[in-house]
C-alpha cells in the first residue's frame, strides 16, 4: 500500500503520534485512542506493512513503535517543498533587507 495512503487514515495518523515519543502496546494505544482492539490491531498491521512501525514481543505482549525507514518516502517528497520553500524565503529574506538599507 502506498504510504501517503497510510497515512492519510485520522486513526493511523492518531497511532503514529501516540508513538512519537515512545513505544506503547496495544492495550495503551487503545485507551490513549478510545478506540476498540480489533481496530487498533487493524490499523496497527497497515502501519507495520507500510514499515511506518515495528514491534518486538515483550513476555504476552507486543509492543510497537515508530520505524524511521518507513517514514524516508515521505521525506523525501516532503523535501522538494521544503527546499522551494526554503528558497522562497531566502529570497524574501534578501528583498527585505535591500529595503532596510
Amino acid at each position: 500500500m502506498d504510504t501517503f495512503a497510510v497515512v492519510s487514515d485520522p486513526t493511523r495518523r492518531r497511532i503514529l503520534e501516540e508513538l512519537r515519543d515512545r513505544e506503547r502496546t496495544v492495550g495503551e494505544l487503545v485507551g490513549a485512542l478510545r478506540v476498540n482492539q480489533p481496530t487498533v490491531s487493524k490499523h496497527l498491521r497497515v502501519l507495520r506493512e507500510a514499515r511506518l512501525v515495528s514491534s518486538t514481543v515483550d513476555a504476552q505482549r507486543r509492543r510497537y513503535r515508530i520505524d524511521a525507514e518507513g517514514f524516508r518516502e515521505l521525506d523525501e517528497w516532503i523535501d522538494a517543498f521544503r527546499r522551494l520553500w526554503s528558497n522562497r524565503l531566502d529570497a524574501l529574506e534578501a528583498h527585505l533587507d535591500r529595503r532596510g538599507q
